[in-house]
């Protein structure tokens, strides 16, 4: 079983991308869950969602304290969370970042997988608005290779019907050609 950590800010998309990872594994015949975390957060609060994609069922219910991959959605909060806390060893770190993967590895100091890329810029492009979720999913997808970059797509058009899911669909793709990794 594999388990993600996707840490945000309040009405980034941290939950959404949780979800549409689980939708993907789940159309590539995996078993998959999705798991948002609430709380008394509010718009621009550090907040995380949690996602396991497996082969077999996944009976377990709870946070995930151990992630083998960590999303990272708003560079900021690379100096606020411990993002690396409790990640597995051999691990992969995904952000959204203008730092290279080596300059985020010595910021972060864990000895796993980096990979980085300019969410912001991507989604101020293509999708007009400061909403880093999808393009970190392409980025997601290119670290790891836990979903294929079509579901991914695919399950973005089913949540964001018409000219959206089709601007989504952009931001996804274009992340991914642009992830860049170190590491591992």
């Amino acid at each position: 079983m594999m388990e993600i950590r996707v840490h945000g800010r309040g009405g980034q998309g941290s939950v959404t991308a949780s979800e549409l990872i689980a939708v993907a594994a789940i159309s590539e015949g995996k078993y998959a869950q999705a798991i948002p975390s609430f709380g008394p957060e509010r718009r621009g609060a550090p907040v995380v969602a949690f996602t396991r994609i497996s082969d077999d069922k996944i009976w377990e219910r709870t946070a995930i304290y151990n992630p083998d991959v960590v999303v990272v959605l708003d560079p900021s909060l690379i100096k606020v969370v411990n993002v690396a806390g409790g990640l597995k060893s051999g691990g992969t770190i995904v952000a959204n970042t203008k730092l290279t993967p080596a300059e985020l590895q010595k910021q972060v100091g864990a000895n796993v997988k980096y990979a980085t890329v300019d969410a912001t810029t991507i989604a101020l492009k293509e999708l007009g608005a400061p909403i880093f979720n999808t393009p970190m999913l392409g980025a997601f997808s290119k670290a790891t290779g836990l979903v294929r970059l079509e579901s991914l797509i695919q399950a973005a058009k089913e949540k964001f019907p018409g000219a959206a899911g089709e601007r989504n669909a952009k931001a996804i793709e274009r992340a991914y050609d642009e992830t860049r990794m170190v590491g591992g």
